[in-house]
Order: C-alpha cells, then sequence, then structure tokens
C-alpha cells in the first residue's frame, strides 16, 4: 500500500513511465523504500483503476512508444491526505544479519567474522555512496529545479537519515566482531 504513495509523490514531480519512476526510486528512496519494476507497474495498473493517476502512449521515433503517467487531481489529493496523516507505529524490521548474529554462539567464531566482515564492507561502500554520490545527486537536482528548494532540504534529510543508519550499523558490526574476537 505505501508503495502507491512514493509513486504518487514522483508523479507529483513530473509525469513519467515506469521504467522511469524505478531508476528515480533507485537513485533516491531506495535506502528506506524500494520496489521491483513489476511492483511498480502492477501498481501504477492499480492506480489508474482507482482514478489517482492516467496514462497516455507518447510515440517515439525509431525506438518502442512508452506510457507516460499523470496524477489526477484525485491522486493529489489523496497523496496530500496520507501525508498529513500521523504515523503511530515504531516500523518492524527485518535484519537477516541481526537474526544471524543471534544465534552465532551456535557457528564457529571464524564463520560468523567472515560474514560480519562481508557486511562491514557492504555497509562501508552504502556509506561512501551516502556521502558522495547522494550528494552529488541532490545538489545536481537542486541547480537543474531551482523551485524544488524545500524538496530538496527533505531528500538531503533523508540522505542523512541514511548516511547515519550505515553509520550506526558499521560500529555495531565492528562491536560485534571484536566480542566474537574476544572468544578466539
Amino acid at each position: 500500500m505505501m508503495l502507491k504513495f512514493a509513486i504518487l509523490g514522483f508523479l507529483g514531480y513530473s509525469p513519467m513511465t515506469g521504467y522511469a519512476i524505478k531508476q528515480r526510486m533507485d537513485r533516491s528512496t531506495t535506502h528506506f523504500w524500494h520496489a521491483r519494476q513489476s511492483q511498480i507497474y502492477t501498481t501504477l495498473k492499480a492506480l489508474e483503476e482507482e482514478g489517482l493517476a492516467t496514462s497516455m502512449i507518447q510515440e517515439q521515433v525509431e525506438r518502442p512508444d512508452k506510457r507516460l503517467y499523470f496524477i489526477t487531481d484525485n491522486g493529489r489529493s489523496s497523496f496530500l491526505a496520507w501525508l498529513q496523516e500521523p504515523y503511530l507505529e515504531c516500523s518492524p524490521k527485518k535484519e537477516t544479519l541481526v537474526l544471524k548474529m543471534f544465534f552465532a554462539a551456535q557457528m564457529e567464531s571464524d564463520t560468523a567474522l567472515s560474514q560480519l566482515q562481508i557486511q562491514l564492507n557492504i555497509h562501508r561502500k552504502q556509506l561512501d555512496h551516502y556521502r558522495n554520490d547522494s550528494v552529488k545527486e541532490i545538489k545536481q537536482a537542486k541547480a537543474e529545479f531551482p523551485s524544488l528548494v524545500r524538496d530538496a532540504r527533505m531528500w538531503e534529510a533523508t540522505r542523512r537519515f541514511g548516511e547515519m543508519y550505515e553509520e550506526t550499523y558499521i560500529r555495531w558490526i565492528e562491536e560485534m566482531i571484536a566480542e566474537i574476537q574476544m572468544d578466539q
């Protein structure tokens, strides 16, 4: 259900194809909200059926035609109503690595350390992405769309959330490595 609102939010910026929505999500919200391409197209179809979005075929020369989606007035109203609803829950988390480490005493220390090292490298790369690539993308979007200055501040805040999450995750992995090494 939340994917519906993510898509409406992107369509609120401009009409887009399903492919463009996926690309935009991959560059902006993937650290806190992501979807597979097939989920996006299924949701776009449902949005059209609900009257929250509409589409048209855009003809292209020397390329296949593409379907461009637009948010409707009802879609914008629905999106804004959703934005204004207070969120009253603590989001449940599913962390595979944390689950494995919960039971790590039942595996060889070297295996646990190996898994932690792999994840440490992955999270360091992700942290680097937030500190470099994401910052550049937000600056570029601000320069390209000066009218979205307020949006860019919110994008920066969510980028910072991703950065802080990775910093915390890395610190936790390093603590886990030290904890397991004490047993060796």
